[in-house]
C-alpha cells in the first residue's frame, strides 16, 4: 500500500513573515507601555500627595490647632512630620519614601497651621502641579 503522505506545517518563509510582524507591533507599542507607566506612577504620587494633604487637615482637628503648631514645628524633617501624619493615612508604611513611588519626592510645608499644600516634586525634582 502506497499512501500519500502530506507534513503539514509552515514554511521558514511564514514563521520569518510572523515574526517580523510581531517585532514590528511590539516596537510600536513599547512607548506607550512606557507613557502609560509613567503617567501612572504620577497620578499615584498625586493621590497619596492629596491624601498627606487630607491627614494634615485631619492631625490638626484631631489634635487641636495650638498642639498641632507645636508638634509640627518640632519635628525639623520631613520623615519627623509623616510619622505624624502616618496615623491619619489609611494606608501608611513606615517610611515617607517607601509611601511614595519611586522617585517622587514631597515636602511638608514648614508650618501646619493656616493649611498649606505639600510640594510634590518628580523624578527630575521638577513640581508638580496638583
Amino acid at each position: 500500500m502506497n499512501f500519500l503522505i502530506r507534513h503539514r506545517g509552515f514554511s521558514l518563509v511564514e514563521v520569518l513573515a510572523a515574526v517580523a510582524i510581531i517585532g514590528i507591533i511590539t516596537f510600536l507599542a513599547i512607548p506607550n507601555l512606557i507613557r502609560i507607566k509613567e503617567d501612572s506612577e504620577k497620578n499615584l504620587a498625586i493621590a497619596r500627595a492629596e491624601s498627606l494633604n487630607m491627614a494634615m487637615a485631619t492631625y490638626v482637628q484631631a489634635t487641636g490647632q495650638a498642639a498641632a503648631t507645636a508638634n509640627w514645628t518640632g519635628a525639623n524633617t520631613d520623615e519627623l512630620k509623616y510619622s505624624q501624619l502616618a496615623p491619619y493615612l489609611a494606608f501608611a508604611p513606615g517610611t515617607l519614601a517607601d509611601y511614595m513611588p519611586l522617585g517622587y519626592t514631597v515636602t511638608f510645608p514648614a508650618a501646619v497651621v493656616p493649611l498649606s499644600k505639600a510640594t510634590l516634586n518628580g523624578p527630575d525634582n521638577a513640581a508638580i502641579a496638583y
